[in-house]
């Protein structure tokens, strides 16, 4: 599986174009700088069938828009999360930030189960820091996609509205039911693995004990 990431805007989150065939790639998460991401993807050489979305707070879902109009791709989100996605530019409005409200007629609702675009994944409903939050899972590929749930050294944010401390660490738990050599590609700061943060994150050590 190729995983290529790029770090966007002011809070520097992460867009991963992933592929087996390069004819059936996809694109998560393309949080900001809309021209640079095309940009990114006429460089790559890949076409793309669709914009998977691990939740839709405004640092995650400000390229939408453009890559919905550059390329007439569905956008697919849990169904959870469509408020939220909604409200994404009046968001980002309050930390004095700027995106290009996300189109909902681009809109597929998103489900747990197996999501046959790209190499593949499992789709995982994991709430907590936002509603409708997932998780994208590759089995053969032993990696998760894992937007803001967990990071390097830490978790998603639960004070913000809509998440919920007892749904997080719900989340992390189910989380840990995958493999622990699973690699980790976090929506912000270094990828790592599920071995490497429970050996080192108190968080998750905290609440898998």
């Amino acid at each position: 599986m190729h995983v290529q990431q790029l770090e966007l805007g002011p809070l520097k989150a992460h867009a991963y174009l992933v592929w087996n065939d390069p004819e059936r790639a996809v694109l998560v998460d393309p949080g900001d700088e809309p021209e640079r991401v095309l940009a990114w993807i006429r460089a790559s050489g890949v076409e793309l069938q669709a914009v998977l979305l691990t939740h839709a707070h405004f640092d995650h879902v400000g390229a939408v828009r453009a890559m919905v109009e550059a390329h007439d791709l569905p956008v697919l989100l849990h169904p959870a999360a469509r408020p939220v996605y909604q409200r994404a530019a009046t968001s980002a409005a309050r930390w004095g930030l700027f995106i290009d409200p996300p189109p909902t007629e681009a809109l597929v609702d998103l489900a747990e189960g197996w999501l046959d675009l790209g190499p593949g994944f499992e789709v995982r409903h994991l709430p907590g820091h936002c509603p409708g939050h997932v998780a994208f899972y590759q089995p053969q590929a032993e990696a998760v996609f894992s937007g803001d749930l967990l990071f390097a050294g830490g978790v998603g944010r639960w004070d913000l509205p809509g998440a919920n401390l007892d749904d997080l660490r719900r989340s992390i738990r189910r989380l840990y039911e995958l493999p622990e050599a699973t690699r980790v590609y976090p929506g912000h700061g270094p990828a790592t693995t599920l071995a490497m943060e429970r050996r080192t994150n108190p968080f998750v050590q905290d609440w898998l004990a």
